[in-house]
């Protein structure tokens, strides 16, 4: 039987395209400080919360673990709440990439440039919002970066968050490809359970935020990009696809 051939790659972002993560908590604990709230995340804590896949639903459900009795009598106002402490939240982390605080990982843009000069489509698929995506790429590829992807799913486009496959089935349906045409490539438990579910094959490259996940069903676990090639990216896909 022929091999499907590889036509292209789907990025995660937070900790895939960029370990983002110790910027994320630092702006989370801004936005805390901004609204009065007595609440400080360390990376301990941030590690565990991360297996809430969203901002606000990472807020939501740490509020109502040091407020067991939260009740949301008027929901309303608790999601004002929340989309107050997310609005101060992106700001300080756009601030941040702006300053030079977070960078591409190893690898990435050398793969990205390799697929593109080879004819493979690239996409996006991430529970980050929008803001956060442009900030982080616009710093590191220039202002044209968006001319790199063909699509790009994320908090805006999927409201059902990884490990969901939600945003992995629209950038499948947005590429025109079968789900064995592509690769995904994740940094985190929910986000392979995510792509695997959409029936994508998944390379992983962990962070140490992610290093304690259950990757079983990963593709290949690796440290990070820098030692990953075109070739051989096709050659495991080659390997699963026969």
């Amino acid at each position: 039987m022929t091999a499907t051939r590889l036509q292209a790659l789907i990025f995660d972002v937070d900790g895939t395209l960029a370990d983002t993560e110790s910027a994320h908590c630092a702006a989370f604990n801004h936005a805390f400080a901004e609204m009065g709230l007595d609440w400080a995340w360390d990376d301990a804590l941030y590690t565990e919360l991360l297996n809430i896949s969203g901002g606000k639903e990472r807020i939501l459900h740490y509020w109502k673990t040091v407020q067991p009795a939260l009740r949301e009598v008027d929901a309303m106002a608790l999601q004002d709440t929340i989309n107050r402490l997310h609005e101060l939240k992106t700001a300080a982390y756009e601030s941040a990439v702006n300053d030079g605080a977070v960078s591409l990982r190893p690898g990435v843009l050398k793969l990205m440039d390799e697929a593109l000069s080879q004819g493979l489509q690239l996409s996006i698929a991430t529970t980050t919002s929008p803001v956060n995506i442009a900030a982080l790429l616009r710093r590191a590829v220039g202002s044209d970066w968006r001319l790199n992807f063909t699509a790009i799913g994320d908090a805006s486009t999927a409201p059902l968050k990884k490990p969901h496959p939600q945003v992995y089935l629209q950038m499948l349906a947005a590429l025109g490809l079968a789900s064995a045409q592509c690769l995904a490539l994740e940094d985190s438990g929910n986000g392979l359970r995510s792509a695997t579910a959409a029936g994508l094959a998944t390379l992983i490259t962990p962070t140490r935020y992610t290093a304690h996940h259950d990757f079983s069903g990963a593709l290949r676990v690796v440290p990070d990009l820098s030692q990953v090639s075109l070739t051989q990216l096709r050659h495991w896909h080659a390997h699963i696809n026969q």
